[in-house]
Parts: C-alpha cells; structure tokens; sequence
C-alpha cells in the first residue's frame, strides 16, 4: 500500500492527482479508482494499476 497527498481534485471532471510520500511523483486518479471521497491535501493509501496512459491510482482510501 503506497502513501501520498492528494495534490489536486476536480469533482466535476472526477479526476485528480495524488503526490507519493515517499517518491514525491504524483499519480493520476479517477473517480472510479475511489473507496473514499477525496479532496486537496488529504492523506491517502493507494494502490498503483498500469493504465492507458500509465500508472493509475486505485482502491484509494482517506487515512
């Protein structure tokens, strides 16, 4: 389970970034990879799944 911030949140457009704690490299995350609703700067665990345009964070959880 990775740790990260997220950085940026749209809930319109239903898509974001999410800032790896440790690597400092931000994710893109869908709605749809959501447990729990998100915002700017919650802390989160996620997991990483290969995506079309690379890794996407999933099974994204407020901690």
């Amino acid at each position: 389970m990775n740790k990260g911030t997220v950085k940026f949140f749209n809930d319109s457009k239903g898509f974001g970034f999410i800032k790896d704690e440790s690597t400092n490299q931000e994710y893109f995350v869908h709605v749809t990879g959501l447990v729990d609703e998100i915002r700017e700067n919650d802390e989160v665990t996620y997991e990483l799944k290969e995506g079309k345009r690379g890794l996407n964070a999933v099974n994204v959880k407020r901690v």
